[in-house]
Parts: C-alpha cells; sequence; structure tokens
C-alpha cells in the first residue's frame, strides 16, 4: 500500500531538518577523523580498514584508545574492553534517547538510531521539541557519519604521503583535541579537574612502579579508570540540580 503524499512530504521533511543540523557535525567530525587517521596510519590500519572503524566505532575516545592498543600490539580483549569502558557514557545516553521516543515507536527505530548515537547527535536531538522522530536522526548521521569516516580514510591517506616532519607536526593535533576535551569540564568542576590531574599523576606512576610496570598500556588504563572514575563517582555523586551548566 503506497503511504500518502502528505506523509511522505513530512518524512523528507524531518529528514533534512536533520542533515541541515548535521552539517556543522559532519565538519567538526571531518576534523576529528584526520587526527584519528594519523593515529590509524600509526598503527598499520589501511584506508579502508580506518573507513571500517571509524564507521562502525563512532566515538573519538574510544577509537583512539583502540588504535593506540592496536599499534602496540594489545590483544583483542584489551581492545574491545577499553572501547566499552571508554564509550560507556552511551549507555546513559541511549536510556535518555529512548524516553524521547512516541511509545510506540518501533524498535528497529530505536536500535539503528543508537548505532550512531554520538555526544553531538545527542545534543541535537534532546533539543528537539515535542517526541523524537528517528527520521530526524537519520539525516544528521547521513552528513556526520560519512565526515567522520571520510576524515579518517584522509588522515590515513596524509599520514602514507606526508614527510615525517610534517605527520610528527600533524600527529600533535591528537593531543590538542584531547586537550580541548577535558578542558570545559576541568573548568566547572574542581572534581572533574582534581580525577584528571590524579589521573595523569597514578598513569605516570603506574609505569614506572613494580608490578603495574609489567603491565601492559592498555591494562594499566583499564586499571586506572576503573579505580579513579568509579572512586570520584562513589565519592562525589552529582545529584539532581547540582551538575554545573
Amino acid at each position: 500500500m503506497q503511504e500518502p503524499k502528505d506523509f511522505i512530504t513530512s518524512r523528507r521533511t524531518v529528514v533534512l531538518e536533520g542533515m541541515r543540523d548535521g552539517v556543522p557535525i559532519a565538519l567538526a567530525y571531518l576534523v576529528v577523523g584526520f587526527t584519528l587517521g594519523i593515529a590509524a596510519r600509526n598503527a598499520g590500519f589501511t584506508p579502508w580498514q580506518g573507513f571500517l572503524a571509524s564507521f562502525f566505532n563512532n566515538a573519538s575516545a574510544g577509537e583512539y584508545a583502540a588504535f593506540t592498543l592496536a599499534a602496540s600490539d594489545a590483544p583483542y580483549w584489551e581492545m574491545a574492553l577499553m572501547t566499552l569502558i571508554a564509550n560507556a557514557r552511551y549507555l546513559l545516553m541511549s536510556c535518555v534517547i529512548s524516553q524521547k521516543f512516541a511509545p510506540d515507536a518501533p524498535f528497529y527505530h530505536r536500535v539503528l538510531v543508537g548505532f550512531d548515537l554520538t555526544d553531538e547527535i545527542f545534543g541535537i536531538s534532546v533539543a528537539r521539541r515535542g517526541a523524537l522522530d528517528p527520521w530526524y536522526n537519520y539525516g544528521a548521521m547521513l552528513v556526520a557519519l560519512p565526515g567522520w569516516s571520510g576524515g579518517t580514510v584522509l588522515g590515513i591517506l596524509a599520514g602514507e604521503t606526508l614527510p615525517p616532519t610534517a605527520l610528527s607536526a600533524l600527529s600533535v593535533a591528537l593531543y590538542g583535541m584531547f586537550i580541548a576535551i577535558i578542558l570545559p569540564p576541568a573548568k566547572l568542576d574542581r572534581i572533574v579537574l582534581g580525577s584528571i590531574l590524579l589521573s595523569f599523576a597514578a598513569s605516570f606512576i603506574a609505569s614506572r612502579l613494580a608490578p603495574f610496570s609489567s603491565l601492559s598500556g592498555g591494562t594499566r588504563i583499564i586499571l586506572l579508570t576503573l579505580l579513579i572514575a568509579g572512586g570520584a563517582a562513589a565519592l562525589f555523586p552529582i545529584r539532581e540540580g547540582e551538575r554545573p551548566s
């Protein structure tokens, strides 16, 4: 049975709105993906492998952790566990988004929207008034996913063609990206700042203190993340209305 014309027009409008709101996100993803592409190239990924990695793991922290561990020949279980920990926040985001759907929204729409629920797409989704139309997310994903994956491919290609000095300079962008991620919340919350500083100090000490120094870098990161993040959450829980704006 053919859908009514006005219904199709309405769906097209929602998709276009998602694509419009997704363009700035895609442009930012192109830059972030490029820096991740350099890390992927250092780990030995081909452009096609980098494209698939970014397409199916659309998360900067988790992807960078996976590329770093891959470069150090870490076992698969270690990469999987580190990626799970780095991306754990998306479990909470998915719970929030699930409440934005209409009660009769099909399950497959919920799964497909969750496939590319990034921080930025989450932000524009929760800002929508009323029930969330999954076709809005599909529109945003149509431009955001190619931006991220394409940026990774460009980063790998640049890493294969640029001289070592230029590649070394571009690699600094990775550190700049993560500084940009941690500085804003650190300025707003002393607990976050303290946790970050403690993480730096603990990572340095663990790399030189037995028996932690005998562990792989990935395993140390997993243990420190669980200990410090879990300890901060237990000692300084954020209650309703206390989150800094």
